[in-house]
């Protein structure tokens, strides 16, 4: 009788490290524009008040959830590092971060709230694979939160622009000045990793804070007999 380790088996990869498996877990400009995305009636706005809010550099993606007036109801920002863009995990890390700033919508028949991505990176404003798997992820993500799928826009070096209408403008466009941000690594097929920098909700009240208010009690005085007088002291509150 003999002993011995058995060779290890070899691990097939997951399937979304396949090539050909991630080239179709993204969205072309002509499916992405028959896809019947909502327009926006001022995206110039929307731009410009995320980016005031968030203030993005280059890889930092901005997921927000618009209300039926175009108001910002919720919003994150992230940065995503990725050598090989894949929808499968973009539509993931979009999920996880609408869960955290926002509940779904699922119960509704019909979604009545759009969330729309902002991404910021370098290059020209042409579409680009890495363009094809956000929106991928965002048509997905919108679904499993019961939202509907909105714009996706770019943010380069030379100006904004909407993807498959073709607005756009020059300002606000990418930064390059650095931000202090709380890094959490996630590996995976496409060895992304994600920096999660800013989350915010405007639906969601103001947190007033408690100051303690000191009370100092006076000594009794004493008057003319000799007898302590005591002396109330309200606290305004």
């Amino acid at each position: 009788m003999s002993f011995g380790f058995a060779p290890p088996q070899q691990v097939p990869p997951p399937a979304s490290a396949d090539p050909a498996a991630r080239l179709g877990r993204m969205l072309e400009p002509a499916e992405w524009a028959s896809a019947g995305i909502p327009l926006l009636r001022n995206p110039r706005e929307v731009v410009a008040g995320l980016h005031d809010r968030h203030r993005p550099v280059t890889s930092t993606a901005i997921v927000a959830v618009l209300d039926t007036h175009e108001r910002v109801t919720a919003s994150a920002s992230f940065t995503e590092l990725t050598a090989a863009p894949d929808g499968w995990e973009f539509r993931n890390v979009l999920l996880a971060h609408l869960r955290r700033v926002i509940p779904h919508d699922l119960r509704l028949r019909t979604p009545v709230r759009t969330a729309v991505l902002l991404y910021c990176r370098a290059g020209e404003p042409r579409w680009t694979e890495t363009d094809g798997a956000w929106m991928w992820g965002l048509r997905d993500a919108c679904t499993l939160h019961g939202l509907r799928c909105g714009a996706y826009i770019t943010l380069t070096p030379d100006r904004w622009q909407v993807l498959g209408e073709g607005r756009g403008g020059r300002r606000p466009k990418t930064s390059s000045v650095a931000k202090p941000v709380t890094a959490s690594r996630r590996t995976g097929a496409g060895h992304m990793e994600t920096r999660r920098t800013t989350a915010a909700r405007t639906d969601s009240p103001r947190t007033a804070t408690a100051v303690p208010v000191t009370q100092h009690r006076a000594a009794p005085r004493r008057t003319g007999g000799g007898a302590p007088e005591a002396h109330r002291h309200t606290a305004a509150r």
